[in-house]
């Protein structure tokens, strides 16, 4: 067997890193491909099974029992991949696409002409590039959400950002497309989006949302501060669900002293990821300095007496109707204790209206990453 010849030639170092780069494309696009070619496969299986459906020998009522009988006949041919739950996926993930919107790109991208029958313009091959994304990511798309608007703004998102399948799980969790609807600097909640994030690392501003959005507590145009905690506690169920999994409810109208005055704190909860307490400060007018310099007291109290040896210090939520985001920034940067302002909003607006400014927000990010790329 001949001996390995030993060089220390800089040249065939550089060669060896290009030749294992090119490697690692090849395999990368390969991946890539393979699982655009299966996405594809899919959507057109999820195809035949709706165009068989709406035939007439199969009517809603029997649809299971379909799903059951091609579950069992084709895991016998091609294995495993072929449960019921994934056929309805596909199943579903036509419906989501369908074949009158795909054609018409299909055709525009291929010149093809109308003549053209289905078999042509849907073959896998055509398909590759419309569904850039995993279909994992298809998956939790189609299942979790039901609004078109929605799933375009995730589908577009997760592709722009390269989100993996847990971060879009996370984004969704998180209503990352709701709150970036109602927020006044729609540009900032996209470039957010876009950061990636350690699984590992978790910090207030990702786990505290903004907006809030409280339809459910059914207030009128007038209310007091006491009228929305009231209507918290009321409906608390459904705060801790909009506030997010890892917040425990404490306590309301917790009392301190300070010196000779006696406070009152609105909302203590703990958040588990966080490790502390948060404190919850209700406004129902305007955010204002004055509620930051206040919030600053009651975490300095509830860090030195309310805050386990083995917890963080405590942060401080400022719920507000409105807040201004440059006297928020103004207010709250620097601070020695984290202090976060969110709005809540009780009635949500047109959400057609507030994807279209999504839509032209994104547009412009997007032109202004070319230019500064020029």
């Amino acid at each position: 067997m001949p001996k390995k010849i030993k060089t220390s030639n800089t040249n065939y170092t550089s060669l060896v890193k290009n030749i294992s780069f090119v490697l690692e494309s090849a395999r990368r696009a390969s991946a890539r491909n393979v699982n655009a070619i299966l996405t594809a496969t899919y959507w057109e299986i999820g195809r035949r099974i709706v165009e068989y459906e709406q035939s007439g020998s199969e009517k809603a009522e029997y649809g299971k029992q379909l799903l059951q009988n091609l579950s069992e006949d084709l895991r016998r041919t091609f294995g495993k991949g072929f449960s019921v739950d994934n056929l309805e996926s596909m199943r579903l993930f036509y419906l989501a696409y369908p074949s009158d919107k795909i054609s018409e790109t299909v055709s525009r991208k291929f010149k093809s002409n109308k003549s053209e029958t289905p078999s042509r313009i849907f073959k896998p091959g055509n398909l590759n590039n419309f569904f850039p994304l995993p279909w994992s990511h298809y998956v939790m798309l189609i299942r979790r959400l039901k609004n078109d608007e929605a799933r375009r703004f995730y589908e577009t998102e997760a592709l722009r950002n390269g989100w993996s399948v847990r971060q879009l799980d996370r984004q969704i969790s998180s209503q990352f497309y709701e709150r970036t609807l109602l927020s006044k600097n729609k540009a900032a909640m996209l470039k957010k989006g876009s950061k990636e994030k350690s699984e590992d690392v978790v910090t207030p501003e990702e786990e505290i949302k903004d907006p809030f959005i409280l339809e459910f507590l059914g207030l009128k145009d007038e209310y007091s501060e006491n009228d929305l905690e009231e209507a918290l506690i009321l409906h608390l169920e459904k705060f801790l669900l909009e506030l997010g999994g890892n917040f425990a409810f404490v306590g309301r109208q917790k009392r301190l002293r300070i010196g000779n005055e006696w406070y009152r704190i609105d909302l203590l909860f703990f958040h588990r990821k966080l490790k502390c307490l948060v404190v919850i400060d209700l406004k129902v007018g305007k955010f204002t300095h004055a509620d930051a310099g206040q919030m600053h007291l009651y975490l300095n109290y509830a860090k030195e007496n309310w805050t386990n040896k083995d917890e963080n210090p405590p942060v401080g939520l400022i719920l507000c109707a409105e807040k201004d985001n440059a006297v928020a920034k103004y207010s709250l940067e620097g601070l020695p204790n984290k202090v976060l302002a969110s709005e809540y909003k009780l009635v949500l607006p047109d959400e057609k209206l507030l994807a279209k400014e999504v839509e032209q927000t994104r547009k412009l990010l997007e032109s202004r990453n070319m230019l500064r790329k020029k």
